[in-house]
């Protein structure tokens, strides 16, 4: 039987209006997906009220690796006058259990926040380190740069060029972000050629890979697929991640477009934490075991060290953990099910014995 998914349905679509052109990208030869777990950082960053203590944060980055995750978001070197939450972000480092194998990339928005890092870590010398990997985050409009860090485009790029060189000559792995490549809260439909350019700018600054954000979760799709496909015409897209917002409830459909244009590693945060501070409305970010589930019985193999793969029952657990520590409950609808079949099971556990 023939599978029309919905990259093949673009593709056919654009060369019935432009036979000449077709698809950039062309499906990666491996299906091992790869999880980077962003709930400490870009998760807990828009929580409200009182601070989450660092030792609550460290305990979360435990918890996640010992269910298998192996790329994990630990926090942010960020003023906490702008995120409150990331403060105490050294503690967590230093706090958490460093596994070998394990990446804790943390977020340096400038030289001042890798300037700290490189102190701590020059402070805190131990094999293995507490990181070998920061962020970088620029994005794809001049209206939300200008929001985020009170500057244009280029001038982030320009901004972040010396950092970069600094974490890499520091022997630090180095991974980009560029925010709202599908829409912008303040300026609307993003040109996908932006994308490209700045994604292309960041892997010549020395990134090893560029996380693609659909920051304002306004993306379907299709519109993912072709704008994977401009990006990959100058980024190979074997260097390019994505990264999900779920505000209108697509995320994880945007995930499975991203898998199909080649992508193999996904951004998402434990029982759907997150949100964007500078991004009005928007949701959390794809919940993980939502991810892991909708991977069961597919082609792709989540890459992992519990039984080489993520423990989706522990994923949820966690979810459940930290939401109830936040005082409410985890939104992953994987993570709801579970612990709805969990409930009635006991119930019919119950009655069973009741009836003895």
């Amino acid at each position: 039987m023939l599978r029309l998914t919905s990259r093949s349905l673009l593709q056919a679509s654009r060369s019935a209006t432009n036979p000449s052109r077709t698809l950039a990208t062309a499906a990666s030869s491996s299906n091992v997906v790869n999880i980077v777990e962003v709930g400490p950082r870009d998760g807990l960053q828009n929580e409200k009220g009182s601070v989450i203590p660092p030792e609550l944060k460290a305990e979360l980055v435990d918890r996640l690796v010992q269910a298998g995750v192996t790329n994990v978001e630990a926090g942010s070197f960020v003023s906490p006058k702008w995120v409150p939450q990331m403060a105490g972000t050294a503690e967590v480092l230093k706090r958490k259990t460093t596994e070998p194998g394990v990446h804790y990339a943390v977020l340096v928005p400038n030289q001042r926040g890798l300037d700290d890092l490189l102190t701590l870590l020059s402070s805190e010398s131990q094999s293995p380190p507490l990181t070998d990997e920061v962020s970088i985050f620029t994005a794809a409009t001049d209206a939300f740069t200008r929001a985020n860090l009170n500057c244009s485009i280029t001038e982030s790029l320009t901004r972040l060029t010396p950092v970069a060189r600094t974490a890499l000559d520091n022997g630090l792995r180095v991974r980009g972000y560029v925010s709202v490549v599908i829409a912008c809260p303040y300026t609307g439909k993003v040109d996908y050629k932006r994308v490209r350019e700045v994604a292309k700018e960041l892997l010549e600054m020395g990134c090893y890979e560029v996380s693609l954000g659909d920051t304002v979760g306004q993306g379907t799709p299709f519109e993912v697929e072709e704008m994977i496909a401009e990006v990959s015409k100058d980024v190979p897209v074997s260097k390019l991640a994505g990264h999900f917002h779920d505000t209108f409830g697509t995320a994880v459909a945007n995930v499975l477009a991203a898998l199909d244009s080649g992508i193999r590693t996904i951004d998402s945060s434990v029982g759907g934490l997150g949100g964007c501070p500078y991004s009005p409305g928007a949701t959390g970010n794809v919940a993980t075991e939502d991810v892991l589930y909708a991977l069961q019985n597919s082609p792709y193999t989540v890459a992992g060290t519990s039984n080489g793969t993520i423990d989706l029952s522990q994923m949820s657990d966690i979810g459940w953990w930290i939401s109830e520590k936040l005082g409410r409950e985890s939104v992953s609808r994987v993570g709801r099910a579970i612990r709805a079949r969990r409930t009635r099971e006991e119930q019919e556990k119950e009655k069973a014995r009741s009836k003895l």
